[in-house]
């Protein structure tokens, strides 16, 4: 028997139809030689600092840095993870052979050698590798299954991320905060949160710091064109006043007239952070949530893998190109232009040295149905767009740059014109992204007509005033793309691809790295902009050690855990030079001087309630937040009636806003999914034993009961 571990059930429930495994089992799915078994993503963790001995329990200063001799691994403490490890650890030991169908990347692996190792697996392990979860990318997974030990490296780089992740968050959240928390605040610091912090309160300072000045422009209209004056700005209205009545008294000469025929390349096919950005850019759409869209797009079949970082796709999917496009009947005008031609192949787009696990996210061969949600329908016609638009020609465009001068002093212009959209037609419908600069944008859209080089003439000179502005605040789509930069303003596309493997974090978990910021109250939200809190700054000030909060010194650390993914660095290597790290870090906090750091809206929570719980605070803001209590994979959503699992075709969770004739509020209802249970509570009218009050819990089969 031939043992398949998929990632989710619901994953697992494609793979068993795939290979004729449709006997449903206690666990699992069995049939034609096949089980099917699947885990709720992580089952196993890291152990914590209490399993190594019961002095780490309480958190003290003194027994820091804490270094286990080696790394164990535990179950997650919970019934459900319990129960469902018990059936692949029985399954484990009668099957003869075990196929790893986890997802294709480093933490999908991490997840199942962790699963394996603790149910002492000792059989031959095959791995499952694909790209979309179709009927027909599933079959050809499996005529082409891998050994296991293709992706050892894949592990070592996922099992040193989540070391190199303990020992430094471990250490130093527990040092910072027994030292500059004053017993009052869990002051948590970690390898990627805490230098993408450091970029958001540096920018913070930045725009506190700046000083707002005037300034004055000369400018002048020739023939229905404006002219900037080509010196720097002026200072003062009275140098200006001067250089105005200068400029009344000579005619506008045209010095050069020239036209440049150029061409804007298309846009690059997405990948997860690209796509993270441009929905945040177009519609608000926060990091986590695209990747909770994006996530359900490809499980339910409609695009490929989702958690990449390369824009390129594979040489060999070329000849599957054509068969993907005329699919895609919602996009059929589009698509039209296409087909009347071979698919161009072109290196920008089919490019094998720049692919690594997986390719670029596009579209499967299967279309979306009308039962997808709204965002999930936006995040596809973004996917959409994008594929389609890179078969389209190059923009082309027509550049005319104009200089003149009145008397001596300098003047230029330029306009941009559209001579074939190429690509852009693909945008054409969509509403004009606006400018930052709407003045800048309005001068170079004007129309330009013919100059002569010498021809002179009368023209209409006025002054522009205009004030300095400060660096723009983070917004979610910035601070990815920063991450991804490690921290360099990078706007190229070419050259952004090469610092991806500097970049801090992976595409993956950024999301999750801003959502902790927010639920550790260290920046918060205005409108779009990502705003450091008083607390986010005082810690990052407390931190004297640039190791800790440098993003170009953490995308180093990302570069080796990329490189041990190769083969190219030891992992155990990358291990003890973060042991040193902290034990020098250790040393230096804990002789060092000691300060309290003052927790952001600390008096507001003392007022409201001693000991209300900030994360159900935060908590009570969005049940997109809030984990399903059952499958505990996917998130919750409100609807009218009801709170349920966002995978409610598969899970089944649900949970009424009514019970028993009372409406709960959202606070008892997140008692209810946070803690099993709700506080002791009057007033219910519909209770079949009559009962009008008691406490409400979700029993075995999540059901609410009244006792």
């Amino acid at each position: 028997m031939k043992l398949c571990i998929a990632e989710k059930p619901s994953v697992a429930r494609d793979i068993a139809k795939v290979l004729g495994a449709t006997t449903p089992k206690q666990g699992y799915m069995e049939g034609n030689g096949y089980c099917v078994t699947w885990t709720f993503g992580h089952l196993c963790t890291l152990k914590e600092p209490h399993d190594y001995g019961p002095q780490y329990k309480s958190w003290n200063l003194f027994l820091l840095p804490i270094i286990p001799v080696s790394f164990g691994i535990k179950l997650i403490p919970n019934k459900g993870v319990e129960a469902q490890f018990k059936v692949i650890e029985r399954l484990v030991e009668e099957c003869d052979e075990v196929i790893n169908c986890g997802d294709a990347g480093q933490e999908g692996e991490l997840i199942q050698r962790w699963v394996l190792q603790k149910a002492k697996c000792n059989k031959p392990i095959q791995r499952l590798w694909i790209s979309s979860l179709t009927e027909e990318a599933i079959k050809e997974g499996f005529e082409n299954l891998k050994p296991a030990e293709d992706y050892k490296n894949l592990y070592l780089a996922g099992n040193a991320r989540a070391i190199g992740d303990w020992l430094l968050g471990i250490n130093a959240t527990r040092l910072f905060t027994k030292k500059f928390g004053g017993n009052k605040a869990v002051l948590s610091i970690g390898r990627v949160q805490t230098p993408t912090l450091a970029m958001l309160v540096q920018r913070q300072k930045e725009i506190d710091a700046f000083n707002t000045e005037e300034y004055w422009e000369l400018k002048t209209k020739y023939r229905d064109v404006i002219f900037n004056a080509a010196i720097d700005r002026l200072k003062t209205l009275d140098r200006a006043e001067k250089g105005l009545e200068y400029l009344k008294l000579n005619p506008f000469e045209i010095v050069s007239f020239e036209i440049k025929e150029g061409k804007e390349k298309n846009l690059r096919l997405f990948d997860l952070t690209g796509l993270q950005v441009e929905a945040n850019k177009k519609y608000g759409y926060s990091a986590e949530n695209t990747l909770n869209y994006i996530q359900s797009l490809y499980e339910k079949k409609h695009v490929t893998y989702p958690r990449v970082d390369t824009t390129y796709l594979s040489e060999s999917l070329y000849p599957k190109i054509e068969g993907i496009l005329r699919k895609m009947h919602f996009y059929q005008d589009l698509v039209s232009p296409l087909l009347e031609a071979p698919i161009p192949k072109s290196k920008a787009v089919f490019d094998d040295t720049k692919v690594t696990d997986h390719h670029a996210i596009i579209p499967t061969e299967v279309p979306p149905s009308q039962n997808l949600s709204r965002e999930e329908k936006l995040v596809y016609d973004l996917i959409a767009k994008r594929f389609i638009s890179v078969f389209y020609p190059e923009c082309k465009i027509s550049n005319t740059l104009v200089e003149g001068k009145v008397g001596t002093i300098p003047f230029k212009t330029s306009g941009r014109q559209v001579l074939e959209p190429g690509w852009r037609a693909v945008y054409a419908k969509e509403p004009k992204e606006e400018s930052a600069d709407k003045e800048k944008e309005k001068e170079e859209e004007q129309t330009i007509p013919e100059f002569t080089v010498g021809e002179t003439g009368p023209h209409d000179p006025m002054i522009h005033q205009g004030k300095t502005t400060p660096p723009k605040p983070y917004t979610e789509a910035t601070l990815l793309r920063a991450m991804e930069t490690a921290g360099k303003q990078v706007e190229d596309e070419e050259l952004r691809e090469l610092l991806k493997n500097n970049g801090i974090g992976r595409p993956s978990t950024r999301a999750n790295i801003i959502e902790t910021l927010f639920k550790r109250k260290y920046i918060e939200k205005k409108r779009k902009n990502l705003i450091a809190t008083p607390t986010g700054i005082q810690l990052i000030d407390t931190i004297e050690d640039e190791l800790l909060k440098s993003p170009e010194l953490t995308g180093e650390w990302e570069s080796k855990l990329r490189k041990i993914e190769k083969g190219e660095y030891e992992a155990n290597q990358f291990k003890e030079e973060l042991i040193q790290m902290v034990t020098e870090l250790t040393e230096k906090v804990v002789y060092g001087k000691g300060k309290v750091i003052t927790l952001y809206e600390e008096k507001e929570e003392v007022k409201e309630k001693k000991k209300r719980e900030p994360a159900v605070k935060k908590e009570l803001q969005s049940w997109e937040e809030t984990k399903c209590p059952k499958c505990k994979e996917h998130h919750l959503i409100k609807g009218k009636a009801a709170v349920g699992c966002s995978d409610f075709k598969n899970c089944g969770f649900k949970i009424t806003f009514d019970i028993f004739g009372k409406k709960l509020s959202d606070k008892q209802l997140l008692d209810l999914v946070l803690k099993g249970k709700t506080s002791k509570l009057k007033g219910f009218t519909a209770h079949s034993e009559a009962l009008t009050e008691g406490v409400l819990a979700l029993g075995e089969d999540f059901q609410v009961q009244l006792s």
